[in-house]
This record gives C-alpha cells, structure tokens and sequence, in this order.
C-alpha cells in the first residue's frame, strides 16, 4: 500500500472512531455540540464518567461517589459548572479537580464529606461559587482554600465546623458572601477572618458562640448584612460593629438570650435599616440605637422596662408603618401594655443637648 492509501484508510478510521470518542455516556443525556451539556442525574453511577473536552456543564447529582480520587477530573479542561450534590460523598482526595482550571461553579451539597486533604482544590483559580452545605466537615485547615483566589460564595451551612482558626481563609481575598450557618461555632480566633475583609454577607446564626469575637470581626470593612441568630451571647460590646457600621443595612440578633447592649455597642453604625431581636431578654435599649434610617424593627417577647429610657424607642414605634409589637413587663402599672400606647412613657421629654461653653448665640 502506497503512502497516501495508507492515510486515506487511516484519516477514513478516525472519521469513523469520532462519534465513539465523542459519545454520550451511557444512561445520561447530553445537549450541544461537542456533548456541551452532560445530564447524568440519578443514573447510579458508581464511577465518573468520561466527557469531552469541550463539555461546559457536568451534572453527575444523586449517583454514589463515596471517594472523589485524584485527577478524576483532568481531560474535562473545559468544565465551568460541575454538579455533585447527593452523591454520598465521603472524601475528596489531593488533586481531585486537577485539570478543571476553567471551572467556575462547583456544588457538593447535601454528601457525607469529612475528609478533604490538602491540595483537593488545586487547580480551581477561577472558581467563584463553592457549595459545600449539608456535610459533616469540622476543620478548615490553613492553606485547603489558598487555591481559590476567585471565590465569591462560600457556602458552608450545616456542617460540624467547631473554631475558625487564624489562616482558615487563606487566598481567599474575594470572598464576599460566607454562610457558616448552623455549624457548633464556639469560637473564631482572632485571625481568623483576616483574609477576608471585603465579605459583604456573613451568616453566623445556629452556632454555639457565647461572646462576641470582636477581635476577628473588627478586621471586617464592608459587611452590609450579618446574621448572628441563635447563638448564645448575653452581651453585645462596645464597638462590636464599629469597623462596619457605615456600610451595615441588616443586623439579625433575634432568639439569642440576649441580656444587653453595651452602652457604645452601636457607635460607628450609621446606615441600619433592618434590625431583628425578638425572643430575647433585653429590657432597655443603649442611647445610641441607630433609629435614624431604620426601616424594620422586631421587639417582641423581651421584658421591655418601660422608662423615660425608652422614649427614642417610643418615638420609632409612633412613626414606623410596620407597628412591631413590644410589649412592656415593667413596671408592674404598664405591664402588658403596648411601648407605643403606655402612659408610662407620656411625661418623658427627649434630652436636649446643651450648648458648648463660649458658644456664640
């Protein structure tokens, strides 16, 4: 056979080879050219599957992965999105996404991950959406995110994380939305929120905090929503959201046995619009609330003392549209009455400030 037969019959053997190398895994469904789209949901997949290069979205949800090994990943250098929620994932493995350094959006929600060894996210520098919720890690070990420079949200709710250690969020400088919530949080170390000083939300609610780490929040600059719900601190200090508080619009510190405000608590907090404390034990407000650009304001089930100190709470009440309800326990004559409608607080008058000696008139 001549040279150029011979590349005929082989250039004819690759045409014909191409739609196996290009096929559909078996069981799942797949959209595009170049099998852009791969739909392997709930397939009982024990092993990933082979892909093209040039697949753009994975979706491998509801199969059963319990170890996710090394450079399973590699020839998918075209992944952006990569579904892996309820696949009975246990561990990921050092280089377990090798290759996928075009990836943007990874979900492991909802799986059993305890074990993620150092190096698992090698390779992911343009991830920018990580969802790890609903699994049952416990450490952040510095250096396991350093590879994320792009991340954005974080996602980590529902896991058994117990200290945020100093360098937990090493590289991760971008990140702007964390959800910690419902983990056993009982202590942040002061260091360890230095690397992310740009978060704007941070979700903190269900975790066993009982005093306020002001050490490692005061490292925080731009924080516009934070959610401390359900964790059991009795007092907020002063200063708490002082680093903040000119960009801070949503505060949740509802059902948390709160006992008091510090009198300086608030200082620095100009642009609050939304407040939550119900279901607590607060019994007076610090005079330096921020009623001024509050919106919403939630008050009930708190043993109000209805005193002349709560006439700048009284004033907000008469003016607000929403008519939150707060009801006084205190003194015995008021108890059960509304803030808002009590005489207790009728013949309270506002202090005025006095004028600086030497001022002019």
């Amino acid at each position: 056979m001549n040279r150029s037969g011979f590349l005929v019959r082989l250039l004819i053997l690759l045409v014909c080879l191409l739609p196996v190398l290009q096929a559909c895994p078996q069981s799942c469904h797949c959209h595009g050219g170049d099998l852009q789209h791969v739909i392997c949901d709930n397939v009982g997949l024990r092993k990933i599957p082979k892909v093209s290069e040039q697949t753009k979205l994975l979706n491998l949800q509801r199969n059963n992965f319990p170890v996710l090994p090394a450079n399973v990943f590699k020839e998918m250098k075209g992944l952006v999105s990569l579904h892996l929620q309820h696949s009975h994932i246990k561990e990921i493995s050092s280089g377990a996404f090798r290759g996928l350094k075009q990836l943007v959006y990874l979900y492991l929600s909802n799986n059993e991950i305890s074990v993620i060894k150092m190096g698992a996210f090698e390779d992911l520098t343009e991830l920018t959406y990580l969802y790890m919720d609903h699994n049952k890690i416990s450490d952040l070990p510095k250096g396991l995110l350093s590879p994320l420079v792009n991340l954005f949200i974080l996602q980590l709710g529902n896991n058994k994380l117990r200290e945020l250690r100093s360098g937990a969020f090493s590289g991760t400088k971008d990140l702007r939305w964390l959800y910690l919530s419902n983990n056993s949080l009982s202590s942040i170390q002061a260091g360890g929120l230095d690397d992310v000083e740009n978060l704007a939300i941070f979700h903190l609610d269900k975790n066993q905090l009982s005093s306020y780490p002001v050490a490692a929040m005061s490292k925080l600059r731009v924080v516009e929503d934070l959610k401390l719900s359900h964790n059991p601190m009795k007092v907020i200090p002063d200063l708490a959201f002082q680093s903040f508080g000119r960009y801070m619009e949503t505060l949740s510190l509802d059902n948390m046995g709160l006992e008091k405000f510090s009198d300086k608590a608030f200082t620095g907090v100009t642009t609050l619009k939304k407040i939550y404390i119900e279901n607590n034990k607060l019994n007076q407000l610090p005079g330096t609330f921020p009623f001024s650009n509050l919106e919403t304001l939630t008050l009930s089930n708190n043993p109000w003392h209805c005193s002349c100190q709560l006439l700048p709470l009284r004033k907000w009440l008469e003016s607000s549209r929403s008519r939150p309800e707060a009801a006084c326990a205190s003194p015995s004559p008021a108890r059960g009455q509304q803030i808002r409608d009590t005489a207790a607080l009728r013949s309270c008058k506002l202090p005025t400030k006095r004028s600086r000696k030497g001022t002019r008139h």
